[in-house]
C-alpha cells in the first residue's frame, strides 16, 4: 500500500472542438448555462464523440467517530448503525432519490461501532469507529493507508465492471467535526469559519465544537500533508471516499461530488493528486457553513443550490438527471447546419 496515484490529467486537445460543437447547437451561445459546462467536462473526460452515462453508482460509506463522545451532535453513534439498516431496507432519502433517478446504490461499512451481518452490505471495516480526535489522532498511518486502498480498489472494480460515473455519500454521526478540521487544516482557515451546526446543535455545543477543532488541528505539523491531516482528524469513511475518488480518477471516470463531507474528501484527493480535480463534477452547494468556501477553493461551480444539508449523497443523486440532460443535448440536439437554421 502506498499513496502513489497514477492519474492522467484530462487531455485539453479536443477542448475547442467540443466547445464548437456545443456552440453550434440550435440555441444562443451559452443559453444552456451550466449544462453546457457540464457537457464540455463530461466530453473532455470521456474523450469520445458522444457522452454516455453508464451504470451510474452511488457509494455510501458509513463509519463512526470517537469525537461523538464530545456531544458534538444531537444524536448518538447508535444512529449510524440504525441508518445503515435503513439504507439496506430502502427507507432513507438516498434510497428514494436513487430509485427516482435510476442510480445503483451500494452501502459500505467503513468502520461503524457495531457490525451488521447482511449480504447487501459491502464490508470494508477499518475498526469500530475512529479514536476521539479531541484527545488523540483519529487513526494510525496504517489505518489511513488501508482505508485509501479499500476505496481505491472498490472504485476501480466498479469502473472495470462498466460504470463510468461514481457518486459518493456518507453516514457517520459526528462527521461534520472531522470535516471542519480537514477544512481548517488544508485551507488554513479559522475554526469558526469551518464549523457549522451539523444536526442543529445549540450555541454551547457549537462553541465546544469550535474549540475541539482549534485544539485538534494544532497537532498537525504540516497542514498541507493530506496523510497527516487524515491521520489526526479524519474518519474511516472520509478516507475511503478519498481513496475511491482517486481510484475513479485513475480509471478515467467521472466523479460526482455531494455536499460538505464529500467535498472535504475531494479536497483531500486533490492534495494527494491535483489531476484528480479534472474528473470531478459538483452537485450542489449545501446549507452547511464552510461548504461554499471549500467549493471556491476547488474552483467548483455546483449545479444546484437547494439548501440541502442531509448528506447521504442526496444532492448528487438529485443532480444526476442534469448530467443526463447535458449528455442528451450534446449528443442529439441539432446543429444550425443540420436543422437548416440560418445564423
Amino acid at each position: 500500500m502506498s499513496t502513489s496515484w497514477n492519474i492522467k490529467p484530462v487531455s485539453k486537445a479536443n477542448s475547442d472542438a467540443i466547445q464548437h460543437k456545443i456552440n453550434m447547437k440550435t440555441k444562443p451561445l451559452g443559453a444552456l448555462g451550466l449544462l453546457e459546462k457540464t457537457a464540455h467536462q463530461l466530453a473532455m473526460i470521456q474523450g469520445t464523440s458522444a457522452i454516455t452515462i453508464n451504470q451510474p453508482t452511488m457509494l455510501v460509506f458509513a463509519g463512526d467517530h470517537g469525537v461523538s463522545e464530545e456531544k458534538v451532535s444531537l444524536t448518538s453513534s447508535d444512529v449510524t448503525r440504525q441508518m445503515v439498516l435503513n439504507f439496506l431496507a430502502g427507507g432513507a432519502a438516498i434510497n428514494c432519490f436513487c430509485r427516482a433517478n435510476g442510480m445503483d446504490l451500494k452501502v459500505i461499512d467503513a468502520g461503524i461501532k457495531t457490525p451488521i451481518n447482511d449480504d447487501r452490505l459491502i464490508i470494508q471495516r477499518i475498526g469500530a469507529g475512529t479514536r476521539n480526535l479531541a484527545k488523540e489522532a483519529a487513526m494510525t498511518e496504517e489505518e489511513v493507508l488501508l482505508a485509501l486502498e479499500y476505496g481505491r480498489r472498490l472504485a476501480k472494480q466498479l469502473a472495470a465492471d462498466g460504470s463510468n460515473l461514481l457518486a459518493f455519500g456518507e453516514m457517520g454521526i459526528g462527521n461534520t467535526t472531522p470535516t471542519s478540521c480537514i477544512m481548517a487544516a488544508l485551507m488554513n482557515k479559522p475554526a469558526a469559519e469551518c464549523v457549522g451546526r451539523g444536526t442543529g446543535i445549540s450555541d454551547a455545543q457549537l462553541e465546544h465544537k469550535i474549540n475541539i477543532t482549534k485544539t485538534a488541528i494544532t497537532r498537525i505539523e504540516n497542514k498541507n500533508d493530506p496523510m497527516r491531516v487524515l491521520q489526526e482528524v479524519g474518519g474511516f469513511e472520509i478516507a475511503q471516499i478519498t481513496g475511491a475518488m482517486l481510484g475513479a480518477a485513475e480509471a478515467g471516470i467521472s466523479i460526482l461530488v455531494d455536499g460538505f463531507i464529500i467535498t472535504s474528501a475531494a479536497l483531500l484527493a486533490t492534495k494527494f493528486a491535483p489531476a484528480s480535480r479534472d474528473y470531478m463534477l459538483f452537485a450542489h452547494s449545501s446549507g452547511e457553513q464552510g461548504h461554499k468556501a471549500m467549493l471556491e477553493a476547488l474552483n467548483a461551480t455546483p449545479l444546484l443550490q437547494l439548501g440541502l444539508r442531509l448528506g447521504e449523497g442526496t444532492g448528487a443523486a438529485v443532480a444526476l438527471p442534469l448530467l443526463r440532460s447535458a449528455a442528451e443535448f450534446y449528443n442529439n440536439m441539432a446543429s444550425f447546419e443540420s436543422a437548416g437554421v440560418t445564423l
